[in-house]
């Protein structure tokens, strides 16, 4: 009979220490998930031009009604600090300086998956439902569709939804802000 493994996982904090303590730096490409530090896949050519193009759509319908958040932390819970693509937070006119923002403060959060739509399908989605995030979307360059995810309730969203090309998505928690699918998947 095999021993079983001890697994420990790291807290948001721990993370931290780490990159105080020059174990992790600022230019690793991780991040936490369910306490694990996980190496995030490169970004090619196609998901940083989708993440610029969401940039630019965001910051030009945001104003000060919201807060254009690129591939920075996003505190989930005690074990979980992901860096998704982008994500749009209720405005704060300190551009969050004191924290990184927390699910309370997040209106959407975007990943695009060229080649980690099923790990951000199956990993990260399912974080961000646990964590109360109201909504997430997964932009599929691959399959050339966005998946919307809404009203997270029980560690699962509850309204799942495909968009494909001459359609619009309208954040569910800021109604005036609203993108056209052919704009976002270029």
């Amino acid at each position: 009979m095999g021993m079983s493994l001890a697994v420990r996982r790291f807290t948001v904090d721990e993370y931290h220490r780490m990159g105080e303590a020059g174990i992790l730096h600022e230019d690793d490409r991780v991040e936490l998930l369910d306490g694990q530090i996980v190496q995030m896949s490169p970004i090619g050519v196609r998901h940083a031009a989708c993440v610029n193009r969401l940039n630019a759509l965001f910051a030009g319908l945001a104003g000060n009604r919201a807060t254009v958040s690129v591939q920075n932390p996003l505190v989930l819970g005690e074990y979980e600090e992901p860096q998704p693509d982008v994500v749009v937070l209720r405005y704060r006119r300190d551009g969050y300086q004191t924290d990184h923002p927390r699910p309370p403060d997040t209106l959407l959060v975007v990943e695009v998956g060229d080649t980690s739509v099923a790990s951000d399908r199956l990993r990260k989605i399912p974080l961000y439902a646990r964590a109360g995030v109201p909504e997430a979307w997964l932009v599929n360059l691959s399959g050339d569709e966005i998946e919307v995810y809404q009203q997270p309730s029980g560690g699962h969203y509850t309204r799942v939804r495909t968009v494909r090309r001459g359609e619009t998505l309208t954040l569910l928690e800021s109604p005036a802000i609203t993108l056209s699918s052919d704009d976002i998947l270029g």
